[in-house]
């Protein structure tokens, strides 16, 4: 009899430490997912660069003159732009992808000037450099040379 509640005494403890792990590896995954960077969210443009073929960077910051603010949901994108000195309007909607590197958008219909560009090409692929609160989407040549980034900031 002894015997009998030994074993199940060890099996108890067994069974016990073994959903103790279980419950700690759920914890961990789900804190995991938690750090995992999205797009999602409303984010600011705060600066332009432009890369020179003599390796040099111009950087614009952007102003209350010059604005930006892209939205993203889990498969849509928007975006719109003012540029107090150009009378144009400035935005665009579509669907994107985004992976740890690349960020693809694809758009279905912008504003008048956005839709002649949209009729040449509604796809546009970017290097992606995502960070928690903020990224960087840039554009590169034929050689995949970068050509000009704009950079944002989180702002929800």
């Amino acid at each position: 009899m002894k015997n009998f509640f030994l074993i199940l005494f060890i099996l108890l403890l067994f069974s016990c430490k073994e959903n103790s792990n279980t419950e700690s590896t759920n914890d961990n995954s789900e804190i995991s997912n938690e750090k995992t960077l999205s797009m999602q969210g409303a984010w600011e443009l705060i600066s332009y660069f432009n890369y020179r073929s003599d390796g040099s960077i111009d950087t614009i910051k952007s102003s209350n003159t010059l604005k930006q603010i892209k939205m993203y949901s889990p498969t849509k994108v928007m975006w719109s732009r003012l540029r107090v000195s150009d009378s144009l309007d400035w935005f665009g909607y579509g669907d994107y992808t985004a992976n740890d590197s690349v960020l693809t958008e694809v758009l279905d219909y912008g504003s008048k000037a956005m839709n002649n560009i949209i009729k040449e090409n509604k796809e546009f692929t970017f290097k992606l450099i995502l960070e928690e609160n903020k990224f960087s989407q840039i554009s590169l040549d034929e050689q995949g040379n970068p050509m000009f980034a704009e950079n944002y900031k989180r702002i929800e």
